[in-house]
């Protein structure tokens, strides 16, 4: 496919994508499925944290978001503060310079407006900020694809959110609240539309065999210690997670039931590496999943998951197996409410064992009735994942290329 002036289509993709986050990368494998089936000859490329990482698993090239390599580590030296410094004035050429190179920018899912997580406004948020305001001033249109937003404090980081929805050419939200979220920021959300997570686009294996005897439970767990408004009592809250899972899985392992143990991004291997030495049983193991695709392999063969991570639930959603959300944000809550377990949510900062372990008991109770549940509103997501297709071809492609990809089209 070629622009106006007969070049090929240069799309760019952008996000904290390669750094070990299976959800992260799981939305840019959604996306390059959509350009490759919609757009098979356009050129893609991405400015993105691990940029190795991205084009050995993925095929395309790949540059590194920040100037600084440093980035991610705590600077104290005035040497290695300095250096920040300096990156954050040369990553403002640098980004323009990579984005003017494109006709359309996608910033596929994640929760790119959000601060649920601890977040400082000189990381991630003026990253994209940077982004947005290049497309703007170079005209090439960056699109928010499917992204999760939440209502920030934090006066720094909620301008700089705030701005790059204003200056974005396209917007769209994996769930209503994120949409409520920017419209209480002050960006005008009128024309936005919500559509599920981009991970529901991707493909299930196939459902394994039922068995009548009670089977395994994957337990999903997160090196977590609350979010950005929570520093003060980050340890506490940790402390809290961690003993409560660990009493819910022993006392699985007590009634014989076998436990795999599941992450979502590299920094959770030491809460696996807890439970384990907490837990010295044979009936516990861990997986060490490389994508969402592993993690869908380990769900659909499991009875039932109780998981923290967003993608964690949505893996064990798309698989159609029942599962129960250790929340630790609205969006958690959101998702589990439009699958149809709106039900089976639980605090990760008030991790209770006791009421955990009750709250799974009558989800296994119901496993028959939700996995029919789940199967509709996979359905349901799928449709509205092709409507978001669709929206963003023709809302940020070349009118060209929107006409010759409608023109091939079976």
């Amino acid at each position: 496919m070629t622009s106006a002036d007969g070049t090929p289509v240069r799309v760019g993709v952008f996000g904290l994508l390669g750094s070990g986050n299976l959800g992260n990368d799981g939305s840019l494998e959604a996306v390059l499925g959509y350009l490759r089936a919609d757009h098979p000859e356009v050129v893609v490329d991405a400015l993105c944290g691990g940029p190795e990482a991205v084009t050995a698993r993925f095929g395309i090239p790949a540059t590194r978001m920040h100037w600084n390599r440093a980035e991610y580590r705590t600077a104290s030296r005035a040497g290695a503060i300095a250096s920040k410094g300096l990156g954050k004035l040369v990553d403002v050429f640098r980004t323009a310079a990579w984005v003017r190179r494109h006709d359309v920018v996608i910033v596929p899912g994640m929760g790119v407006l959000e601060a649920t997580l601890p977040l400082r406004p000189w990381g991630f948020p003026y990253s994209l900020f940077l982004l947005c305001a290049s497309g703007r001033l170079t005209r090439t249109r960056v699109a928010l694809v499917s992204v999760g937003a939440a209502e920030i404090r934090n006066r720094p980081t909620r301008a700089l959110v705030r701005w790059s929805g204003r200056l974005a050419a396209y917007r769209s939200y994996r769930d209503a609240q994120s949409r409520d979220a920017m419209r209480a920021m002050g960006v005008d959300t009128t024309r936005d539309e919500v559509y599920p997570d981009l991970a529901f686009s991707l493909p299930a294996p196939p459902a394994s065999p039922s068995s009548d005897a009670p089977g395994t439970v994957c337990v999903g767990v997160m090196d977590f210690h609350g979010g950005n408004d929570d520093r003060a009592r980050a340890d506490e809250i940790y402390r809290r997670y961690l003993d409560g899972t660990i009493r819910f899985v022993r006392t699985l392992v007590e009634e014989g039931r076998p436990v795999r143990l599941l992450t979502g991004d590299q920094c959770d291997a030491t809460v696996v590496a807890a439970i384990l030495e907490a837990v010295d049983s044979p009936l516990v193991t861990a997986a060490e999943p490389g994508s969402l695709a592993d993690l869908m392999k380990e769900m659909v063969a499991a009875d039932t998951v109780v998981a923290v991570r967003y993608h964690n639930l949505i893996c064990a959603l798309k698989t159609g197996t029942p599962v129960l959300a250790l929340s630790y944000a609205a969006k958690s809550d959101a998702l589990m409410d439009r699958m149809g377990l709106g039900a089976y949510c639980h605090p990760a900062r008030e991790v209770d064992a006791d009421r955990l372990l009750e709250q799974f008991r009558a989800l296994e109770k119901r496993a028959p009735e939700l996995r029919q549940t789940l199967a509709e509103r996979n359905l349901a997501a799928a449709r509205q994942l092709e409507d978001q297709f669709s929206s963003l071809t023709a809302a940020v492609f070349p009118a060209t290329h929107r006409t010759h990809a409608r023109q091939e089209s079976p």
